[in-house]
């Protein structure tokens, strides 16, 4: 049972490379094989397909962003700096998730992320009720805004968990 964890690991590190160079349909089995030291049928045994691969791999990051930075909707500004911080430590995932919307389509979202999702909505329109947080824009509208802010900072260059944090607390001044 170990060897079969210890190779899914290898495969899915070599993927993880492999899908945010080149996506989902320029990816090759035969090259992250390769990389991993395992026969490409393994890819097969274990997830199913190239396919499968990737949503497995992307869950996992998906997953580990979530449990790595929970949102608190007192504190916009920090969120998105940690939001920031996140995407410096695992920029693949910003790959990642581009490579699937583009090749799925921009509503094909994994259930994970839609599900925190649609938890922190829930936590922002909670502390608008509250007076926590200005309700000038709708919850979902404001989430959107302070993650693409962390977004659009990670790629833009010269751009600082500082400036992220600076502009959210503008987006939600009164």
């Amino acid at each position: 049972m170990r060897d079969r964890e210890a190779t899914k690991a290898k495969l899915l590190e070599a993927a993880a490379d492999e899908f945010a160079e080149h996506g989902i349909a320029g990816g090759r089995v035969d090259r992250i094989a390769a990389k991993a030291g395992c026969n490409k049928a393994m890819i097969y045994a274990y997830f199913g397909s190239k396919e499968g691969l990737f949503d497995e791999l992307l869950k996992i990051h998906v997953d580990r962003m979530i449990a790595s930075t929970p949102i608190t909707p007192e504190d916009l500004p920090g969120y998105a700096g940690r939001l920031f911080d996140s995407y410096v430590a695992q920029p693949r995932l910003l790959r990642l998730m581009a490579y699937h919307r583009l090749e799925n389509g921009f509503d094909a979202v994994p259930e994970a992320e839609a599900e925190a999702h649609r938890q922190k909505v829930d936590a922002v329109a909670r502390a608008q009720r509250e007076g926590v947080v200005p309700a000038e824009f709708d919850a979902a509208d404001l989430l959107d805004l302070v993650v693409h802010m962390s977004i659009l900072a990670f790629s833009t260059p010269n751009a600082t968990r500082e400036l992220v944090e600076r502009s959210v607390r503008r987006l939600i001044a009164e």
